[in-house]
């Protein structure tokens, strides 16, 4: 069976035991309703899953290569993305990431940023289980001053105390801080490491300097397997959902999947082999619609999807296809205003870009790169796993700090090169490494000017994408 889940599954597995319960609930329904069941849960749980497999890598296997602290403590990376970093698929290799995952159950957590001085972006991206982002700190939205923010989750209820420029609910109970650090060039990370060394997190009763209230309950969280996701998928969305009290418009979802026994101590091997059968031919169904959603993401222009990124509850309004498309196509991506990304694979006419049989070029006419207030940037992924490909000139992106190093035409445009291989001394400022394979491409607008031309609202916006060009 080909492998229905991202490359963001990673370490090994521990089957949970059998419950009677699970078989019991499971065999009292048709293998067709089933198989129906478990294609509209793949496409709710999929981002569930997603998140759940990140945090369990980066916040709960000590012995894992993408470790990087335990939950409430920041770890701070000193460089930018590279094809190494394997954990996320379509990485930023824009600006150095600062994460944190939070527990919440037993207190609010207290984020601390410093002042961060003009003209450099940054911000932290909080997003709960559901990938849902529920806040922003940052140049957008509060400014470059110093200050201190709350996280609280779902059951919080007590005041805000003084200090505390601002309050963010999460709906869940293990939520996710990303924070992003603009560098311009590498001789200025000490730059970067000084902001975010800045970077502060500390429990309420902590920044309160009280008594700490009762520790939540220590949570056995399982590990998850690439291979075993693919038939144990819904235990680890039931295991998941555990922190994510259900909102109204889930409610229906999750009595399906109760139907077929989805819950924290769910058990696919304790199925009857025609359960078995239809739930994976349902996951596949389901691996299918996500993956035709991604095409109709947003609206496509020049051959580029322009699709209006992330977003809150709102945003999505319970329709849980556009939810898994986004996960898939880049999880944690940031709302439209925060950063928009047009995606591609293919010409206008709709041919597959491969690195392997062709060279490509884009060009921006003069006066017309993408309008930000930030910065902006091409991202070339591989096709087949959308991770960075490993190159001879380390170089995973063109972004608008290089242009002062890039050269221009005569008419004043500007043409990115891209190809597999080198297109010749005086061109590769301007040459973006392809793969000797299929092509994916992020292109990620960073605080996007709001005024004409802009890409706002996304598809519909005064200024697109230029159209990729076939060099040969």
């Amino acid at each position: 069976m080909k492998n229905p889940l991202p490359r963001a599954f990673g370490g090994t597995v521990i089957l949970l035991a059998s419950f009677i319960s699970t078989f019991t609930h499971a065999a009292d329904i048709s293998p067709a309703e089933t198989k129906a069941i478990a294609e509209e849960g793949y496409v709710y749980g999929l981002p569930i899953v997603m998140n759940y497999a990140i945090m369990y890598e980066y916040a709960v296997d000590k012995n894992s290569s993408q470790f990087k602290a335990p939950f409430n403590q920041i770890h701070s990376l000193h460089h930018v993305a590279t094809y190494q970093d394997t954990a996320i698929i379509s990485p930023n290799s824009d600006t150095p990431y600062s994460l944190m995952f939070m527990d919440v159950r037993s207190e609010p957590v207290v984020l601390s940023v410093p002042a961060v001085e003009k003209p450099r972006y940054y911000s932290v991206q909080l997003i709960d289980g559901n990938t849902y982002n529920f806040g922003y700190i940052g140049n957008r939205t509060t400014g470059i001053e110093a200050g201190d923010y709350m996280v609280v989750g779902p059951d919080w209820k007590g005041a805000t105390p003084p200090g505390i420029k601002k309050v963010f609910h999460s709906r869940t109970q293990l939520p996710f801080a990303i924070y992003r650090t603009q560098l311009f060039n590498p001789a200025d990370i000490s730059n970067v490491e000084k902001i975010q060394s800045g970077y502060k997190a500390q429990p309420l009763s902590a920044y309160l300097k009280q008594p700490a209230p009762p520790a939540a309950s220590p949570i056995d969280f399982p590990k998850i397997d690439k291979d075993l996701v693919k038939t144990d998928f819904f235990k680890y969305l039931g295991f998941a959902l555990q922190f994510d009290p259900a909102a109204p418009d889930e409610v229906a979802i999750r009595e399906k999947l109760a139907r077929i026994g989805v819950g924290k101590d769910f058990n696919f091997q304790a199925l009857p082999a025609e359960q078995k059968s239809a739930i994976v031919q349902g996951m596949q169904a389901g691996h299918t619609k996500v993956e035709e959603g991604i095409k109709n993401l947003g609206t496509k222009i020049n051959g580029w999807n322009i699709a209006g990124a992330g977003g809150n509850s709102a945003f999505y309004h319970g329709d849980w296809l556009k939810r898994a498309a986004v996960a898939q196509a880049g999880i944690y991506a940031n709302d439209a205003d925060e950063a928009t990304y047009p995606i591609t694979s293919t010409l206008p006419n709709g041919e597959r870009l491969d690195g392997s049989k062709h060279n490509y070029t884009i060009t921006f006419p003069a006066g017309q790169l993408p309008p930000v207030n930030a910065f902006w940037s091409v991202t070339m992924y591989d096709g087949k796993s959308q991770l960075l490909i490993k190159n001879p000139i380390n170089r995973y992106l063109i972004n608008a700090p290089m242009l002062p190093d890039m050269k221009k035409n005569a008419d004043g445009s500007l043409t990115l090169y891209i190809q597999k291989d080198a297109p010749g001394a005086d061109k590769e400022s301007n040459w973006l490494p392809a793969p000797n394979d299929p092509i994916y491409l992020v292109m990620r607008l960073y605080w996007p000017k709001t005024e004409a031309p802009s890409i706002l609202p996304p598809g519909k916006g005064t200024w697109s994408p230029p159209a990729i060009v076939k060099a040969n």
